[in-house]
């Protein structure tokens, strides 16, 4: 079996489009294919400058995916075709 794809979620308090980024990886029903840490921006000044005004963002196995908003059939074919799987 292929190890999981690892999942960084830049994310800071209140973000309602972190949020619902996050209810549409749920909606994806496919948590068993990852692992998930969330990073919040505002502890780092250099996340902050870079990630300020485009949150949320989601790296998958290093690469940044997604940004903004996203959809869970979207995320789950990403993750389903990531090189780890």
């Amino acid at each position: 079996m292929k190890s999981k794809s690892r999942i960084i979620l830049y994310t800071k308090p209140g973000c309602h489009l972190c949020e619902e980024m996050k209810h549409e990886m749920v909606r994806a029903q496919c948590d068993d294919l990852y692992t998930l840490e969330e990073v919040n921006i505002e502890t780092e000044p250099d996340l902050l400058r870079r990630y300020r005004f485009e949150i949320p963002v989601l790296e998958i196995d290093g690469v940044v995916a997604f940004k903004g908003r996203l959809r869970a059939e979207e995320f789950k074919a990403h993750i389903k075709s990531a090189p780890s799987r």
